[in-house]
């Protein structure tokens, strides 16, 4: 885990997200108000993302969200039954518990950000390295640019179709600068 984060900013963040955000099922309403209650289940709680590879988790998603509803893994367990899972918070409040919250978060919360933490059950091959986003930044910038070049192709071919010498001439000092600007970029 990374920093300690408070029950008192969890509780915060609760509030902020029960004020802002409708559950797809009410059971998740009474879990988190259930939470606000318990200040040892809350600082036994952990907002994480990916919270299925946790051995104790519970994912819940807003109205708002395409994700699913709700569910509660525990070990190889897991289930979409919010009161089984609302029984085992309330006989192991002591045990540490994941939580994902799926709901729109762009531009990020800044309370989310506060409370959220890494993951530690998540596998080296599920995350995302820094090297995998520059070459998957890479190979957008290259397709981009690939795309970029056969639209003022096309368009460059209208206008010699169509007889218009300015567009022609505008269009292809563009694809010069495209080229030129991605020769410079790769070396």
């Amino acid at each position: 885990m990374t920093a300690y984060i408070s029950v008192g900013e969890k509780k915060q963040f609760v509030r902020w997200f029960l004020q802002t955000h409708k559950m797809k099922r009410r059971e998740c309403i009474w879990i988190l108000n259930y939470m606000l209650s318990n200040e040892d289940l809350l600082e036994k709680t952990h907002f994480v993302e990916e919270a299925h590879y946790c051995p104790r988790a519970m994912v819940m998603s807003s109205t708002e969200s395409k994700e699913i509803p709700f569910r509660f893994y525990k070990g190889n367990l897991m289930t979409a039954d919010a009161e089984k899972s609302f029984h085992d918070l309330r006989l192991n409040p002591d045990e540490d518990l994941f939580v994902q919250l799926n709901f729109p978060n762009m531009p990020p919360s800044a309370l989310y950000l506060s409370v959220l933490e890494e993951n530690p059950y998540v596998p080296k091959h599920a995350t995302i390295t820094d090297e995998d986003r520059v070459v998957a930044e890479k190979l957008l910038n290259e397709s981009m640019t690939v795309f970029q070049e056969d639209t003022i192709l096309k368009q460059i071919d209208e206008a010699l179709d169509a007889n218009d010498r300015e567009k022609f001439f505008e269009l292809s000092a563009l694809l010069q600068s495209i080229k030129t600007l991605k020769k410079t970029e790769s070396e």
